[in-house]
């Protein structure tokens, strides 16, 4: 998920445990001291910060922030180096992509050769140039997107066109071998795209399921919706079911669902609105957002909003009167959204990746829902990783992690009777 944009971030206390006064109770305080009106709120002088916050929270990004600088690249023969501006980004291990010149450019970048506290320089080996000239790049963004495209990754695969509200949608579709029965839909997050998914591809190849890399309304690639504003996964979810359609249509008996951030957001709504829910056998989601309410929070606290002008902002969200000001053509429930309070309600089997040094989406409330629906929802966490970035830093573990639980969900189901004539 990209980030809002956000100014000097105070380090936040996320985690299930944590002492003190949580963020959902400082709203809910905020909220009771502003007499709960909307009306209430638009009286005031913080009005215009709050729609202002409420709007960035919902409108796609024309651009992404080119926020990394490059300073220099070595060339030693066929081998090559970059030198960035040491980031809380740049200066963890793993792979990245680097996009720069407007994201034409895209450039894989490996591990850390050296780090210069002093001149908050870094160095990191640079593992391949997929397109643009990585000389001439200054300035661009830092991405857990590594790949391109299937094909990058040397996996075969065809550009489909999904039927979706306001027209189609292009995905990305890779046949497993043989007539497989169960087939993965992966949902990229807010700001990323399709490639955001390639690093599940192998490990859903090895597992023998096809799998369907699909774009959703307002991604920049799917026809965006009538309002041109993110409906958070309550509207999403939409365009994740007319992907389901057309796997079903293509011989897919099953699905397993995979999403990233909102991506994520978006799965639980597809799992528990579609109309095929009852044929999702699992889901994995890596850094989902489960609550919209603590992510709201959190990001009004990064950006040092005043607890009250970001609860009303909030309110705006999901209050009909709010669609004025948000430009929404209807509100957005964030309460249906809220997994934690729902948590039992979840019936479909879940693997949840989740870095606890996630600075976007905070995993807390990723815990405290496997915490409160251990049946369903089995939670791993990760460690360093940025948001989104579990697989960057630890791809051996993350693959392997998926693969096993993912073995264990589709195992053969044996039936009662079965089971009854095994133990005569």
């Amino acid at each position: 998920m990209a980030p809002f944009q956000r100014t000097s971030p105070a380090p936040v206390n996320s985690s299930p445990d944590s002492g003190g006064m949580s963020l959902r109770t400082k709203w809910a305080i905020g909220g009771a001291i502003g007499g709960g009106s909307l009306a209430g709120l638009l009286a005031t002088g913080s009005s215009a910060l709050a729609v202002y916050f409420a709007r960035r929270v919902i409108t796609p990004a024309r651009q992404r922030a080119a926020d990394q600088e490059m300073l220099a690249l070595i060339r030693d023969g066929h081998r090559q180096q970059a030198i960035f501006a040491a980031t809380d980004d740049t200066t963890v291990d793993g792979v990245y992509g680097f996009f720069f010149d407007g994201g034409k450019g895209h450039a894989r970048i490996g591990r850390i050769v050296s780090y210069s506290p002093a001149e908050r320089t870094v160095l990191r080996e640079v593992e391949a140039v997929y397109s643009g000239d990585l000389s001439a790049a200054r300035r661009g963004w830092w991405s857990g997107a590594v790949h391109p495209d299937p094909a990058a990754v040397g996996i075969p695969h065809e550009e489909v066109m999904i039927d979706v509200d306001r027209g189609q949608a292009p995905a990305w579709l890779v046949r497993a071998g043989g007539t497989p029965r169960t087939w993965a839909v992966m949902v990229h997050g807010r700001g990323a795209t399709r490639q955001e998914a390639l690093r599940a591809v192998g490990p859903a190849l090895e597992l023998g399921l096809t799998s369907l890399l699909v774009s959703y309304r307002n991604d920049g690639l799917a026809p965006s919706a009538d309002d041109g504003r993110y409906g958070l996964g309550s509207t999403e979810w939409r365009d994740v079911e007319a992907a389901m359609e057309y796997a079903l249509a293509n011989g897919a008996e099953e699905i397993v669902l995979f999403g990233w951030s909102m991506g994520g957001a978006i799965c639980l709504q597809t799992a528990d609105l579609s109309r095929y829910r009852h044929l999702i056998r699992a889901m994995v989601l890596d850094a989902p957002v489960t609550d919209w309410v603590n992510v709201l929070a959190h990001h009004a606290q990064l950006n040092r909003i005043p607890s009250l002008v970001g609860r009303y902002g909030q309110l705006m969200l999901g209050h009909p009167l709010g669609r004025r000001l948000t430009g929404l053509s209807a509100p957005v429930d964030l309460k249906v959204m809220d997994w934690v309070s729902r948590a039992v309600e979840l019936r479909t089997p879940t693997l949840i990746l989740h870095s606890v040094d996630d600075e976007y989406v905070p995993y807390g409330p990723s815990a405290l829902l496997a915490e409160r629906n251990p049946e369903m929802v089995t939670f791993e966490p990760f460690h360093q990783a940025r948001h989104t970035k579990e697989w960057n830093v630890d791809p051996e573990r993350w693959e392997s992690r998926v693969k096993a639980w993912l073995r264990q969900q589709l195992a053969p189901r044996l039936n009662p009777g079965a089971l009854s004539s095994m133990t005569l």
